[in-house]
């Protein structure tokens, strides 16, 4: 069924106990700032204002005792648009309090090849991404059965590393 973007955007607040994501893209251009993107890739400064609605909303739900995280599935070199999500995204949300992994599939087959971007919310609700063109978002679409969710979830956990220590190894490449 088709959620509604204010929906959506309410379970931001709304949820109890923890949000997760996966992230299977390696170019969601089409849904961020072109100038952004330009400016990283320019070597030019971070605006300390970027993206810093999502990592106040961040770090108001972390201070509530709520854990935000997720893990990114990609393989390298990586993509112009994921050095820029990785370098100036992640790394601000990261000392805002949400958590990152990678699942880096560079050497190894996808062990969740298939599956589409999504969002779950305390193990009870789940929302997958739909994506066009160069990772244009289009909206979502909830889903009542969460077991097979939490599976991936949990599938991906196991596979992935902390973003700091995949970082360190490859953040330079």
């Amino acid at each position: 069924m088709n959620t509604s973007p204010d929906e959506f955007e309410r379970l931001f607040v709304n949820f109890q106990r923890e949000a997760f994501r996966l992230e299977t893209l390696d170019d969601y251009s089409g849904s961020s700032d072109p100038e952004s993107q330009r400016a990283f890739h320019a070597g030019e400064p971070q605006p300390a204002d970027y993206n810093q609605e999502w990592a106040d909303e961040v770090r108001a739900n972390v201070d509530a005792g709520k854990r935000m995280y997720r893990v990114h599935i990609m393989s390298r070199p990586l993509t112009g648009y994921l050095r820029f999500e990785l370098g100036w995204g992640y790394r601000k949300n990261v000392l805002a309090g949400e958590e990152f992994f990678i699942l880096d599939i560079t050497e190894r087959p996808n062990p969740l090849a298939g599956v589409p971007d999504f969002w779950m919310f305390d193990e009870s609700s789940v929302f997958s991404m739909n994506y066009g063109d160069h990772g244009k978002f289009l909206g979502v679409m909830s889903h009542s059965d969460v077991s097979q969710w939490i599976e991936r979830r949990d599938i991906a956990l196991v596979h992935a590393v902390p973003f700091h220590e995949w970082w360190e190894r490859y953040g330079a490449e």
